[in-house]
């Protein structure tokens, strides 16, 4: 049976691939280590938190004692490394707390990943998870390949900019067997409402305000999250040691033409009159540092590992908002907190690391 470690699993991204791995790999071991921050929900993974093959664990990968005694405990074969600080506003205001979790954090989950296994590496991998913002900002034309220079410009993007580095020369310095993917925007279920689309869903159904930096003119390429946890499936199983594969969706949007799509297909579920949603847009000062443009070609995940996105983004789009709508005692529990309760409730009077089924 392989001990896979999932790092950030009970995340946004982390959860999709944390069900994807529990579902389809039942000899498979799959541990899942969340610090349970902010952006950290349980409830996300409430659908098979009582497989036999799933195994929680609350912990901080800062924690470098922590982490080497989890690996010398549990000798995990694999790990798939999400955990990290994401937001970009976030790292404006506090920059330290995202150079420990997504510096630090990784060097220590080398760190035990190597000593655990020392030369004996045949069958084992660390697949390390980074973001398309490490290349910087494009112009109007040209994609980000591979061997596309990093330029990163806010804390976010230069500290998952360094930890990439630092992977790559574990790779080469002591030999680990390494694969890194950079993926462009995700959208879908379970993401914490401080990224666009769920705060707008969230804002437009309560008729709050839609924060536009600058004049909208920013553009993302946006991948439905489930085609990510596909990808992170194949490149797991079969991604080259030592290589880096991007991972995009083809879907370029300027922000505020996507907004003003969002608010067209919310005023037909809402039942309001075409044109509503759009008055709530409120444009605001833009975002130090803010990079314009951003696009993936994922074409060697494509012709290597034969990966193509399965869900268009109008598909997506519609798929998404109609998650949020259906869960909104989800969306409350985490926009006021409450969904902290959850693990208390389930596991806070016990002292318990690891929770077995």
């Amino acid at each position: 049976m392989k001990k896979i470690l999932i790092t950030g699993g009970a995340g946004f991204i982390g959860s999709h691939v944390v069900r994807l791995f529990v579902n389809k790999y039942p000899d498979y071991q799959i541990y899942n280590l969340d610090k349970l921050t902010y952006a950290g929900n349980l409830e996300n993974l409430k659908d098979i938190e009582k497989s036999p093959n799933y195994h929680f664990i609350k912990g901080d990968i800062v924690d470098a004692k922590f982490i080497d005694k989890l690996f010398q405990e549990n000798r995990f074969e694999g790990v798939i490394h999400l955990a990290a600080e994401s937001h970009v506003d976030r790292s404006i205001t506090d920059p330290l707390e995202f150079i420990y979790t997504n510096i630090v954090g990784t060097v220590n989950l080398l760190n035990a990943f190597k000593q655990v296994w020392k030369g004996d590496l045949d069958g084992k991998k660390f697949y390390h998870i980074s973001t398309d913002e490490v290349y910087g900002t494009l112009g109007e034309t040209g994609s980000f390949t591979e061997k596309t220079p990093y330029d990163p410009h806010s804390p976010y993007s230069a500290s998952k900019a360094s930890s990439d580095h630092l992977v790559r020369a574990y790779h080469d310095t002591f030999g680990l067997p390494v694969v890194i993917s950079n993926c462009s925007n995700n959208y879908g279920p379970n993401q914490f409402p401080e990224k666009l689309l769920p705060l707008f869903i969230h804002n437009i159904k309560n008729n709050k305000p839609l924060p536009v930096y600058g004049k909208g003119l920013n553009t993302r390429d946006w991948l439905y999250v489930e085609d990510h946890a596909s990808a992170i499936d194949l490149i797991f199983h079969r991604g080259k040691s030592g290589e880096t594969y991007n991972i995009g969706g083809n879907n370029e949007w300027k922000n505020i033409d996507l907004i003003l799509k969002l608010c067209g297909i919310m005023d037909k579920k809402l039942g309001r009159t075409p044109g509503t949603s759009e008055k709530l847009v409120t444009f605001v000062k833009d975002r130090a540092g803010h990079d314009l443009r951003y696009a993936i070609d994922s074409s060697k995940l494509q012709a290597e590992l034969d990966w193509n996105p399965s869900v268009n983004f109008e598909q997506g789009l519609e798929k998404t908002v109609d998650w949020y709508l259906s869960n909104e005692a989800w969306l409350e529990n985490v926009t006021s907190g409450d969904y902290q309760k959850y693990y208390e409730e389930q596991y806070g009077k016990r002292e318990i690391r690891e929770i077995r089924h």
